[in-house]
């Protein structure tokens, strides 16, 4: 039972993109479905499973607190300036061209090729990585192409320190290139730094200081926008499991929907007809079966309240599914239990109000708390009861009890639990729903049923 999942934090560059890389047409035999675009990433108090039977896309939240994927374009200024950050970081390599250029060892027309050729270069890269190219694969593979040339053309005629410009080529052809075509690209770049940097005087202990940041930089780009396609599948799967759940439990509702009312409304039907032949002649006979139509309406009442009951009852499978995307996209760090955790004999009963217990302090460590981390526990104590604990590093409570946790309360006592809250250890918000952990007997039910 001490099973856990980690989920992410919901602001990661990486781990929340939410959309693939650079994704371009002509891409499809990477075997990787077509951009679907970025959607609203907010979400409320209990995402919503999404409508089925329209034969839309799947829309993928894209993470409005981190960095959006290689070639889409920022959505707010957090993300442009996560952005700006993770770009910088290779930005650093551009400091032996360009200390070339103010050392003075070069004529003017060398000084002006090697500042119009620099320039060019990084207006090249920053195009390359940061604007969306939707349009023919081309465009990627002559950006691609212009950097390769204005290296050649630059550790050329300027020399040794201008062998760093190949990084750059490497990375841009992992950033943007499907994981196929990249797997050679990456190593061409490489080679012809290699082969330059041992016909170029000056260059023998430059380039293999060179040549592991090339290989390296390049294939962990291509594995960054591999990883950010499979995140964003993943996401698509998850909206398409959530769409089915939907669409069987409509189905599953129409289904019990016949069979409660479709016998009992063809009953009353018939009685009825029966009824009104029989009023003039038999009306005891009459009154009679009017008697039924009362009982059978009633017992079909009974039956939809019923019907209706259950499928307003949470579960915790359902609860934790909940949870982990209402806290990833609120930006908190969640550690959940996985669903074995969760007891197979446990009552419904007592399943609901920990559901329910699940669902307010979730819901409260995304309103109030402004921690970054939560942790949900469910353990089975040594009294044979079940404890469900959700542990925030917010700022703890600074308030009475409101509505929502007074009426959690109340619903566990209907449960024969308790609710306790509290510090956590190291400090934030605990809260902590025990219910019993085995079924409770027939009369003991019936008793706390005649109770309430």
């Amino acid at each position: 039972m001490g099973a856990m999942r980690d989920e992410g934090t919901g602001t990661g560059a990486l781990a929340e993109a939410g959309t693939e890389a650079g994704t371009e047409p002509g891409t499809a035999a990477e075997g990787a479905p077509p951009d679907g675009g970025t959607g609203s990433g907010a979400q409320g108090e209990q995402p919503a499973a999404p409508a089925a039977g329209h034969g839309r896309r799947f829309a993928v939240p894209s993470d409005r607190q981190g960095m959006p994927a290689v070639g889409h374009k920022p959505e707010n200024r957090r993300q442009l300036l996560v952005k700006v950050l993770w770009t910088s970081i290779w930005m650093v390599y551009l400091s032996a061209p360009v200390s070339d250029l103010w050392s003075g060892g070069h004529s003017g027309p060398a000084l002006a090729l090697g500042a119009l050729g620099l320039a060019s270069f990084v207006g090249a890269y920053v195009a390359l990585i940061f604007f969306r190219h939707t349009g023919s694969p081309l465009r990627v593979h002559t950006g691609l192409g212009v950097l390769m040339l204005l290296a050649l053309v630059l550790a050329l005629a300027l020399g040794s320190q201008w062998l760093v410009l190949f990084v750059y080529c490497s990375v841009a052809a992992g950033a943007v290139l499907p994981r196929r075509r990249a797997s050679w690209v990456i190593p061409a770049s490489v080679a012809v730094l290699v082969v330059l940097g041992l016909h170029i005087d000056g260059t023998a202990d430059l380039w293999p200081a060179l040549f592991i940041p090339a290989l390296l930089g390049g294939f962990a780009m291509a594995g960054v926008r591999q990883m950010i396609r499979t995140t964003r599948e993943l996401r698509e799967a998850r909206a398409a499991v959530a769409d089915l759940a939907a669409s069987q439990e409509r189905l599953r509702l129409a289904r019990d929907l016949h069979d409660l009312l479709g016998h009992s409304l063809s009953l009353i039907t018939l009685k009825s007809e029966l009824a009104g032949r029989m009023l003039p002649g038999e009306p005891e006979a009459a009154a009679a079966q009017v008697a039924d139509i009362e009982r059978v309406s009633r017992q079909a009442l009974v039956d939809v309240r019923e019907a209706v009951s259950d499928y307003r009852r949470p579960t915790l499978r359902v609860e934790l599914a909940s949870a982990a995307t209402a806290l990833g996209a609120a930006g908190i760090s969640s550690r959940l239990p996985e669903t074995s955790a969760i007891p197979d004999d446990l009552h419904p009963d007592q399943e609901s109000a920990l559901a329910w217990a699940l669902r307010e302090a979730c819901t409260n460590v995304v309103r109030h708390s402004a921690g970054t981390r939560c942790s949900v526990a469910l353990t089975e104590q040594a009294d044979e009861t079940l404890c469900l604990s959700v542990t925030d590093d917010g700022r703890g409570a600074d308030a009475p009890r409101g509505n929502g946790l007074t009426g959690l309360g109340e619903r566990l006592a209907l449960a024969d639990g308790a609710l306790e809250t509290g510090p956590g250890v190291r400090g934030g918000f605990q809260l902590r729903a025990v219910v019993p952990a085995r079924p409770r007997t027939s009369g003991a039910r019936e008793t706390a049923q005649d109770v309430a």
